[in-house]
């Protein structure tokens, strides 16, 4: 179906989109937070980048990416169509991720990012253990 926007209508239009609360990402990780009694995160915290997690007192910025939007090495697939359009965007957010990861650095925040599928039940175990080496499972 041909869209009924023009190209910048329809640019403008996605660009008022403002993702919040994510369900398959975060919401999870709230669950194995509560499941495994690990206290003392925050959410909305007013930090470069917008993580989604932040533990102050360990001093922990944890970001939950998602495999397509920020090209996880294992599961990321390039779409088929419009493949110039796609590479910008994964590559901005790629970029985006490190300069934010950097800038967090500097000013004394450690920083772990975690991949979405890292989330499923399998790999529960090697997500805790990660947790653990930044002090916030028992």
């Amino acid at each position: 179906m041909t869209d009924v926007w023009s190209v910048s209508k329809r640019s403008e239009v996605m660009g008022r989109i403002r993702s919040r609360d994510n369900v398959s990402t975060e919401g999870r990780l709230i669950a194995i937070f509560r499941a495994n009694k690990i206290a003392g995160w925050r959410r909305r915290q007013n930090l470069l980048g917008k993580p989604d997690f932040v533990f102050r007192e360990h001093g922990v910025c944890v970001f939950v990416d998602g495999c397509f939007w920020h090209r996880c090495p294992k599961c990321y697939r390039r779409p088929s169509s419009n493949q110039p359009y796609w590479d910008q965007k994964v590559q901005r957010n790629v970029a985006r991720d490190r300069l934010v990861a950097r800038e967090l650095k500097k000013q004394g925040w450690k920083v772990l990012r975690i991949w979405e599928h890292q989330l499923l039940e399998a790999n529960r175990g090697r997500l805790l253990l990660r947790l653990r080496k930044y002090g916030l499972a028992g």
